[in-house]
């Protein structure tokens, strides 16, 4: 009985072989070893599921290294994802979140699983702003800060009707 050439992935040294491998057969003739192709891309992506985590990297981390990885700059984004440059700019320095076609677009380009992207992370916003949206919110929910303005705003009111 002849010995099996590709066995399930049990190592990440293994995992490396079977993507050489894999590079090498698609580059070489990937129409005549098209079955050996799909048998180390269903092993390499079984172990991918069942290895590679995407939690502990937020989606802007993981987008900046593929971008790194793939020598993507800033406007390769802007023309990939069909979007302004102030918008990718924002993306990248954490001032907007990732929309659904945004985080589709991307998995798409980067073959890669939505969930990579679709997970939340912390925005970055100045502590000015922070401090002042906080004070906004807190104001609104303070009845007695509502009571106060109403009364305020109720003075105006007879003052102007006075007049």
């Amino acid at each position: 009985m002849e010995a099996l050439k590709y066995k399930v992935i049990k190592s990440r040294k293994q995992y490396d072989e079977y993507c050489e491998v894999l590079d090498s057969l698609i580059f070489s003739d990937p129409v005549s070893n098209e079955d050996e192709i799909d048998l180390l891309t269903a092993l390499i992506e079984k172990f991918d599921r069942e290895n590679n985590s995407f939690s502990a990297a937020d989606p802007i981390t993981v987008l900046k290294s593929l971008m790194a990885d793939h020598n993507l700059k800033a406007k390769d984004l802007v023309q990939m994802l069909g979007v302004s440059k102030g918008l990718v700019s924002d993306i990248l320095n954490r001032k907007k979140g990732l929309s659904k076609d945004v985080i589709r677009k991307l998995a798409d380009h980067f073959k890669m699983n939505q969930e990579a992207f679709n997970r939340s992370y912390t925005l970055s916003t100045g502590q000015a702003t922070l401090a002042k949206v906080h004070m906004k919110k807190r104001k609104k929910l303070t009845p007695t800060a509502s009571r106060a303005k109403r009364a305020k705003s109720n003075q105006k009111i007879s003052l102007q009707l006075s007049k």
